[in-house]
């Protein structure tokens, strides 16, 4: 499996370590909310929302430099779309593997 990484903060920074602090902190403050809500909607089976849900998520998984699992963000979106949850195992083990990532910054 990909790792996470910051090399697309990095060249979006030009070099300045104030925007990467401030960017980083945002995914480290909004991605938790999200992930909570993701998981909030899926208990409640509403898909349409869940779609929204994994539709924010999947611009940190880009942020984060995870292209295949950006991927499968797409195809589990539009699954939801479609009422079907297939793909969710690989998604939900996405946002572990970003959850462990970002304990450890």
């Amino acid at each position: 499996m990909e790792e996470p990484n910051l090399s697309y903060i990095y060249s979006m920074s030009g070099g300045d370590k104030a925007f990467e602090e401030k960017l980083i902190g945002i995914i480290k403050s909004e991605f938790p909310e999200e992930k909570a809500e993701y998981y909030n909607n899926l208990k409640a089976n509403n898909y349409k929302l869940v779609a929204g849900n994994v539709h924010k998520l999947k611009h940190k998984i880009s942020i984060l430099g995870l292209e295949k699992s950006y991927e499968i963000a797409i195809a589990f979106e539009n699954n939801l779309l479609e009422g079907s949850t297939k793909l969710q195992d690989q998604f939900e083990s996405i946002l572990k593997t970003i959850t462990n990532y970002l304990q450890k910054l």
